[in-house]
Formats: structure tokens, C-alpha cells, sequence
């Protein structure tokens, strides 16, 4: 691969990153508000199916995002992504904190009360959910590489759904079970909340997976790459 090449991938390696780490702060602050989803009217554990945060939305493309990187640039590259953002989640919450503990104006449109309503949890579920994000990204990881070995870098969809599948449940589980714990969800939801976010995720995967067989095969076609060939950076 030329110099030109490898800057090129450089590049666009640092723009994944940019985009994974925005939609893991972001989903960490917009978790408050829940939405409804209906396409099938059913209740589970006294929970409507699909009654679910909208920080789940922009989560699982974290995953996608994980997964090309780790079928184009490798392991090791795809682990460093993971501990940037749990460094970009800890500085987001230290930013919240500090602005938490500065009063407002009396004349500020957010005052101390609304701020504190919207990101007074903040700092719990950025906590719950780095607990969740380490294991479950990592878990990811190591799975997608696992059936790549075991494929020969073939039966793409087979590692991308395998991998995201088990990891979003490990990762659904932990953090509903986290946040019932602090009291900022009832108990009475938690069977219902897992179900229903572990099956959204799960939709969510089975989608995504042409928008990773299209990213690979552009990745290929630009530099070139063969079968299960990664591009070594360094």
C-alpha cells in the first residue's frame, strides 16, 4: 500500500472514530427520555413492546462501527476506539458535573432546577453505562474475530449478527439492571425494558448488516484488499 494510500485510510480510520465516540456521548445524555414504537401490539411483563430510550437510538451504530473497523483495520484497532470512548464518556461527564455546580443567571432560559432534571442522572448512566460498554464492546470484538478466524474473513453477516447479538444483550441486561438498581427505573419495567431493547437491537443488527457488507466492499475496492486482509496503519 503506498504512503498516499495509508494516509487516506488514516484518515477515514479517524472519522469512524469521531462518528463512534459522538454516538456514544450522545446516547449517554439524551437517556432520560423514553419513546414507543408499535408495529406489533403485544405487552410483555406489563410492558408495551418497543417502549424504549431514545438513547438506544444512535447506540448500535457504535457497533457498526466497531465491526467494519475491526474487519478492515484489525483487532488492536478496533480495542483503541473502544478505550477512546470510554475516555471521551468520562471527560462528558466531568463537563457536566462542573456545569452543574456553577449557578445560573436569573435570567438564564435553562435554570439550575430544569438543568439539573435533565442532566442531574447523567452522571449514573454515563457510570452504568461504561460498565456495560466495556464488556459489551469488547465481547463484540472478540467474537466478530473469533468466527473471522474460524471463516477464513468469509460469511461476513454470520460474524457482524452473531457478534452484535450477544454482546447487545450482555449490554441491555447490565444497564437496565444498573439503572433499576440507583432507582432511576422501576423494577416493575425490567423484565419488560430488557426484552424490549434487546429485541430493537436485534432488528437494529439484521438492518445494519448491508450497510457493512456496502462499507467493506468500498474499503476493498479503494485500497484494493483481498479476502480477510486487513490494513496495518503503522
Amino acid at each position: 500500500m503506498t504512503l498516499r494510500d495509508k494516509l487516506a485510510a488514516q484518515r477515514i480510520y479517524m472519522l469512524l472514530g469521531g462518528l463512534f465516540i459522538t454516538s456514544l456521548v450522545v446516547s449517554n445524555l439524551i437517556f432520560q427520555k423514553f419513546f414507543y414504537w408499535y408495529p406489533i401490539d403485544l405487552t410483555f411483563f406489563d410492558t408495551k413492546l418497543f417502549e424504549i430510550s431514545v438513547g438506544i437510538l444512535p447506540y448500535p451504530i457504535t457497533f457498526l462501527i466497531t465491526d467494519l473497523i475491526s474487519e478492515i483495520y484489525g483487532k488492536k484497532r478496533a480495542n483503541d476506539i473502544v478505550v477512546v470512548g470510554i475516555f471521551a464518556s468520562l471527560f462528558s461527564l466531568l463537563i457536566i458535573y462542573v456545569s452543574s455546580l456553577v449557578p445560573a443567571t436569573s435570567w438564564s432560559y435553562v435554570d439550575d432546577k430544569m438543568f439539573n432534571t435533565v442532566f442531574g442522572n447523567t452522571s449514573i448512566a454515563v457510570f452504568a453505562s461504561m460498565i456495560t460498554y466495556l464488556f459489551a464492546q469488547f465481547i463484540d470484538i472478540q467474537i466478530y474475530h473469533f468466527w473471522k478466524r474460524i471463516t477464513l474473513g468469509k460469511y461476513l453477516w454470520l460474524r457482524n449478527n452473531f457478534s452484535t447479538w450477544f454482546s447487545q444483550f450482555i449490554d441491555t441486561f447490565t444497564i437496565v439492571f444498573l439503572l433499576c438498581s440507583f432507582g432511576i427505573i422501576d423494577w416493575q419495567n425490567f423484565k419488560g425494558l430488557v426484552l424490549s431493547g434487546f429485541l430493537f437491537k436485534v432488528i437494529i443488527a439484521a438492518c445494519d448488516t448491508p450497510f457493512l457488507y456496502f462499507g467493506v466492499y468500498l474499503f476493498r475496492k479503494r485500497f484494493r484488499l483481498k479476502v480477510n486482509q486487513e490494513i496495518d496503519l503503522l
